[in-house]
């Protein structure tokens, strides 16, 4: 009987092809920041009107409580 070259230490688990990370797996995630600027560059004036609205009923809110609180 022969033995083979190789110990069991240094042998590679029948698995270890599936230990290696794809190229896919390798590019980072957008951040959030840049799937909002996605997102608002493809809805176009949508994402702008809404925005704008946002910031007007905000300085309302906030100049009706200092109304109320002076």
């Amino acid at each position: 009987m022969s033995q083979s070259s190789t110990s069991p230490d240094t042998a590679k688990p029948p698995f270890a092809e599936q230990l290696t990370p794809n190229a896919a797996l390798n590019e980072p995630k957008p951040s959030y920041v840049k799937l909002a600027m996605r997102n608002m560059v493809r809805k176009g004036g949508k994402s702008l009107q809404h925005f704008f609205l946002t910031t007007v009923g905000l300085l309302a809110v906030l100049i009706g409580l200092a109304y109320l609180t002076g």
